[in-house]
């Protein structure tokens, strides 16, 4: 997502952290820090990485990087389309039965039809702000709101395998735009959610590439309070970081988290409005061509998918 839209503008003062990683991500989830050291020893740690979007969405390219690693999870399914299309049916059991978790696919394509509509002032607490933008895209066309779906297809199947319960805040067709960021947050409050996440992909500059995931600050003005959810928000942040640089081997941001993955925020509507753990998290920079050739991969945004899912697993089972 671009820092020129609602959810994304005036980014807030950074308190500086130190390292590459923080000590916290090694902490809760022990492999990340190993497959981040071994991720930099076979060369991914490049540092390659605007915002204009396309109004018409192109297939994705090719230039995927060889299969991770790591071996994925049992949970893992045996197969998943390129489209992110779910198979039929989930588990009615699992560990995480009794589970809700809310995944908010970042913009919706139908958006770019809908500029009045996404163009109108919503209260987020803090200030006023668009209900929605477009979101950005790949400089060939991959728009930002297919990327999101697509993981968000592959991440509830995933986590319904494990035996939750998951709803989106929109699929692609409906609503046919929007939903607005308030109400992004208000499908996870009025669903009780355990877990909230919003998932995104930047459209900043060639060269600044890397995830970063977003924690709610502590913010209690008009309609917003996150002070009870700042601490578990800031868990299940920090657990799907870590278990995104394992699986993925996506480095953590160049530009922004001063190279922890981690950045906390106070102005976007989606979490200052959120009374569940929530985080959002951008996956890469479409803008840059490393992370782009990852971003329009099937089998990269599976492994994607497959690190969202284990951090929210590992928070969830220990909550």
């Amino acid at each position: 997502m671009s820092y020129l839209g609602p959810e994304f503008d005036s980014p807030q003062p950074r308190r500086p952290r130190r390292g590459p990683l923080t000590v916290a991500l090694a902490a809760l989830v022990p492999g990340a820090l190993l497959g981040w050291v071994v991720y930099e020893a076979v060369g991914g740690g490049g540092d390659d990485g605007g915002r204009t979007a396309s109004a018409a969405p192109a297939s994705g390219t090719s230039g995927a990087p060889s299969p991770s690693t790591r071996s994925a999870s049992p949970s893992a399914p045996p197969s998943a389309t390129d489209d992110g299309k779910r198979p039929s049916g989930g588990s009615a059991s699992g560990p995480l039965k009794g589970k809700v978790v809310v995944i908010d696919p970042g913009h919706n394509p139908g958006n770019f039809q809908h500029s009045a509509e996404i163009n109108r002032k919503v209260d987020i607490g803090t200030n006023w702000k668009e209900c929605d933008t477009t979101g950005t895209s790949t400089n060939d066309g991959y728009t930002e709101a297919r990327f999101t779906l697509d993981v968000a297809h592959r991440l509830r199947t995933l986590l319904e395998q494990q035996g939750a319960t998951v709803k989106l805040t929109h699929d692609g067709d409906s609503p046919a735009w929007g939903p607005c960021v308030d109400e992004r947050a208000r499908i996870g409050n009025q669903a009780h959610a355990d877990a909230a996440i919003s998932i995104h992909a930047d459209g900043s500059a060639e060269g600044n590439r890397g995830f970063h995931v977003i924690l709610p600050g502590s913010v209690h003005a008009g309609a917003a309070d996150t002070r009870p959810i700042v601490g578990p928000s800031r868990d299940l942040g920090t657990r799907i970081a870590g278990n995104f640089v394992r699986d993925t081997g996506e480095p953590p941001s160049n530009y922004v988290g001063d190279g922890t993955g981690l950045v906390t925020r106070t102005d976007l509507g989606g979490l200052n409005l959120s009374t569940v753990p929530k985080v959002f998290i951008e996956c890469g920079n479409m803008r840059d061509s490393k992370d782009a050739a990852l971003l329009t991969s099937g089998a990269w945004r599976q492994r994607a998918a497959q690190g969202i899912s284990e951090g929210i697993v590992s928070f969830l089972r220990a909550s």
